[in-house]
């Protein structure tokens, strides 16, 4: 089983802008779309309690949009069962672009996971913008041993499965993320699963776990103030923020590519003139620098594009996961 895929380059902030007219509809179908929403304050449902990158990002750009859209936009966490609480919600929604979701991969992950699912990732979601990605980060504590990536790979085959690796929680993306390493390079971990990568990355600081792969958000200021060593990116290339730390693809594993997307949806179903409204005013909202540099600045690549090419990553993701969950044998009631 190849884990890789091919990824669309990422973007500046300057073509993001190239993309709304790319796809705007026809000036009459425009008008009126305008004319009829929104008539009434807008929700962006976050599928996670407060805290942590998608929770901030939700209310991100719950702010930078209210002005264009001229309603207010209220961010609600909906956490429990894996985010499938929220996605459920969303799903049933009445589709007129008033109620929105903060996706993420879960959202393509999780029915490889869950025995009873009350949604289809394809099937009862518009996507409207994916807007950033982001590589998991292999992590340990400054102390550990491991000199480099190649370093680590021999330590933790001498221990013969004996080393712990943590992840944000069973069947999530760092779980399935050192599955893969494992299908590729034949070493053995036992998998430590945390509930979020917050208490994940303590333990690695605090030395109670031997290592982690966590979506890099989650522990970048963590390796800038020496408290994590970084050994490597699961991106295909190293990221904007961590130059000096290896992608997987480049050290011996060419094609390895397991990166965190995230992005707005509605139920689907929802007019297209409302998609295209809602996928302009993100898109102007991702390229203003106050947006765009704080989240670059936290480890996130910025995307952008068509609702088109949003909807085919989500087909594609639907695609992959099932294969990568049964390798690594996740399960969830």
């Amino acid at each position: 089983m190849n884990a890789s895929r091919t990824r669309a380059p990422a973007l500046s902030r300057r073509s993001l802008l190239g993309f709304a007219a790319a796809a705007a509809l026809p000036v009459p179908a425009r008008a009126q779309a305008s004319a009829t929403f929104p008539d009434r304050p807008v929700r962006i449902v976050i599928p996670v309690a407060p805290g942590g990158s998608l929770d901030i990002l939700g209310r991100t750009f719950a702010r930078a949009i209210a002005p264009a859209l001229g309603q207010p936009v209220v961010a609600e966490n909906h956490p429990g069962a894996g985010s499938n609480l929220a996605f459920e919600l969303v799903a049933r929604a009445r589709p007129d672009g008033h109620t929105l979701l903060v996706g993420s991969d879960p959202l393509t992950i999780n029915p490889s996971l869950y025995r009873r699912i009350g949604f289809d990732p394809v099937r009862d979601f518009a996507p409207i913008i994916e807007l950033v990605r982001a590589p998991q980060v292999l992590v340990v504590n400054p102390n550990h041993p491991a000199k480099d990536f190649a370093d680590f790979l021999r330590l933790a085959g001498q221990a013969e499965g004996a080393m712990t690796m943590g992840s944000q929680g069973n069947g999530s993306i760092g779980h399935l993320a050192a599955a893969v390493l494992t299908q590729r390079t034949g070493v053995r971990f036992t998998h430590v699963p945390y509930r979020g990568g917050g208490p994940a990355v303590i333990d690695v600081v605090a030395g109670h776990l031997d290592a982690l792969l966590v979506t890099l958000p989650a522990a970048i200021e963590h390796i800038r103030g020496g408290r994590l060593k970084a050994l490597a990116v699961t991106s295909v290339t190293r990221n904007p923020a961590l130059q000096a730390v290896p992608a997987i693809a480049e050290l011996g594993q060419p094609g390895f590519d397991v990166v965190t997307w995230q992005g707005i949806l509605a139920p689907a179903g929802t007019p297209e003139p409302v998609v295209a409204r809602l996928n302009a005013v993100l898109l102007e909202a991702l390229r203003r620098p106050e947006v765009a540099d704080g989240l670059v600045q936290q480890g996130f690549e910025l995307r952008g594009g068509t609702p088109q090419s949003f909807a085919e990553l989500v087909r594609e993701e639907a695609r992959r996961w099932p294969a990568i969950v049964r390798l690594a044998g996740a399960t969830l009631d």
